[in-house]
C-alpha cells in the first residue's frame, strides 16, 4: 500500500500512531489484507474489493453486538467521526485490532475441541438471529416455517453448553455506531463461481437458492471439458479435470431424481455465510477469533454448519473425518436446538450442492485463476467419496 494513502487512512483515527510498515497477506480470494505496525500497536488492515458500504457496515454492527454477547470477534475501530468504514478514492477499508492467533482445522482438532467448535457456530447462528432481528426489524425463519423440522432461531431458552469458554460480555466496549432503517433480509451471495448452479436472482424461499439444475450442470460439464482438452502445455490437473467432469457427470445422471425440493429446506436465519479454518483463529486450544463476515446474510442454517464441517473435516484424500464430525454435530445441535431432521435435510441439500459444484475448475479454465487449484484434488474427491458413503455420513451429523 502507498505510504501517502496509509497515512491519510491513519488520519481519519484517533491515536492509531504513525505507521511504521505495511505486509499484504497471503490469504483471501475475495479482499486484500495487510498486517500495520505503528508507533501505538499492530492492526489488521482490510481493503474490501466489493466496496459495498452500507453491507459492510452491517457486518460491522453485527460484530459490535455479537461481542456484546461474548462470541469472539475483531469488531472494527471506530474513526473519529464514528464511522467503521472508511473511503478513500472510491475504496472501502475497515481497521482491526491485530488478532494474535492460529489457523486450525479438523485435524489439529480432538473429539472434544470438535465439539466446541459445533457448539461455538451453533451459538453464533442464535445470537446472530437475535442480532440481526434487532437490526432488520425481521424475522427471516418466519417466512419459510419448519420445513424439515426445528426452529429458525434456536430453543426457546439459549442453552448454555458445558466445554466451551467465551469471552464475557465486553461491557466497556462502545456501543457500536447507530443502525439505519431497516434493510431487506436479501439472498446469500454463493462461493466464488456459485456453489449451488441457481441462475442468479433464482432463488426459493427466504435466501435459500434453488438447488442446482442437472441439465444445467451437464452444461457446464461440456463447457469445461472442452475448454480442459484445448489447454496447452496440458499438465496433470487437466487430466484429473476431465476424469472428475466425466465421473461426476455419471453421478448426477444416476441420481439425479434425488434432487432436493422446497419441502426440503431447512430452516433459514442469519449465518456468518464462510465460516470455515481460514476465518477462524485460535490462540492455544480456544477461539480468539472469528473474521471475515463479508458473506453475512440470510441461509439454512444447518446448511452452512455441514458446509463448513466438510471443510474442516474434510482429509487430504477426500474423506471425511466422522469421528470428529459427529461430536461436532452434536455441539451444534445442543446449542441451537436442530432436529435430527433439519440437520438430514442440510447434508442432503449440501450433498447435491458438492456433487454439481465446481467452481474451482470454472476459476481455472474460464477465468484464468489458478490460486484455488490446490484445493481441488480433495474437494472432488469428497464428492464421490460421500455419494458412495451417504448414510454414514448423515448418521454422523443427526446421531
Amino acid at each position: 500500500m502507498a505510504p501517502e494513502t496509509l497515512g491519510a487512512l491513519l488520519r481519519r483515527y484517533e491515536g492509531p500512531g504513525e505507521p511504521l510498515a505495511s505486509r499484504p497477506l497471503a490469504h483471501g480470494l475475495l479482499n486484500r489484507g495487510y498486517r500495520l505496525a505503528t508507533t501505538r500497536g499492530q492492526y489488521f488492515l482490510k481493503h474490501h474489493l466489493a466496496g459495498d458500504q452500507a453491507a459492510i457496515a452491517r457486518q460491522h454492527r453485527a460484530t459490535w453486538r455479537l461481542a456484546g454477547l461474548g462470541i469472539p470477534v475483531a469488531p472494527p475501530v471506530a474513526a473519529a467521526d464514528g464511522s467503521t468504514v472508511t473511503v478513500l478514492g472510491g475504496r472501502c477499508y475497515a481497521l482491526h485490532p491485530w488478532i494474535d492467533g492460529v489457523h486450525r482445522d479438523g485435524g489439529d482438532l480432538t473429539a472434544p475441541q470438535s465439539r466446541r467448535l459445533g457448539t461455538l457456530l451453533g451459538l453464533v447462528h442464535v445470537r446472530l438471529a437475535r442480532v440481526m432481528r434487532a437490526e432488520t426489524g425481521t424475522d427471516p425463519g418466519s417466512a419459510t416455517g419448519t420445513a424439515a423440522g426445528g426452529t429458525a432461531t434456536g430453543p426457546a431458552a439459549e442453552p448454555h453448553p458445558p466445554g466451551l469458554r467465551l469471552p464475557g460480555p465486553r461491557a466497556s466496549s462502545p456501543a457500536p455506531p447507530p443502525a439505519p432503517a431497516p434493510l431487506p433480509v436479501h439472498a446469500p451471495r454463493g462461493a466464488p463461481g456459485g456453489w449451488y448452479g441457481a441462475a442468479a436472482g433464482d432463488t426459493g424461499p427466504a435466501g435459500s437458492p434453488v438447488p442446482a439444475d442437472p441439465a444445467d450442470t451437464f452444461a457446464l460439464i461440456d463447457e469445461l471439458l472442452l475448454l480442459a482438452g484445448r489447454r496447452r502445455p496440458r499438465d496433470a490437473f487437466d487430466e484429473l479435470a476431465e476424469h472428475r467432469l466425466i465421473e461426476r457427470r455419471a453421478l448426477i445422471e444416476r441420481h439425479a431424481h434425488r434432487r432436493p425440493t422446497a419441502p426440503t429446506t431447512p430452516p433459514v436465519s442469519w449465518v456468518h455465510g464462510d465460516f470455515h479454518p481460514l476465518h477462524l483463529l485460535y490462540r492455544g486450544a480456544e477461539p480468539a477469533a472469528i473474521v471475515d463476515w463479508d458473506r453475512l446474510g440470510v441461509q439454512p442454517r444447518a446448511e452452512e454448519a455441514v458446509r463448513a464441517a466438510a471443510i474442516f473435516f474434510v482429509r487430504p484424500g477426500g474423506t471425511l473425518a466422522l469421528t470428529k464430525v459427529r461430536p461436532y454435530a452434536r455441539g451444534y445441535r445442543a446449542a441451537t436446538g436442530a432436529s435430527p431432521q433439519e440437520m438430514a435435510a442440510a447434508v442432503h441439500r449440501v450433498w447435491w450442492e458438492r456433487l454439481n459444484d465446481f467452481w474451482i475448475l470454472r476459476w481455472r479454465y474460464q477465468r484464468g485463476d489458478h490460486r484455488a487449484d490446490p484445493q481441488f484434488p480433495a474437494v472432488a474427491a469428497l464428492a464421490v467419496w460421500w455419494t458412495d458413503r451417504y448414510e454414514a455420513v448423515c448418521q454422523a451429523f443427526c446421531d
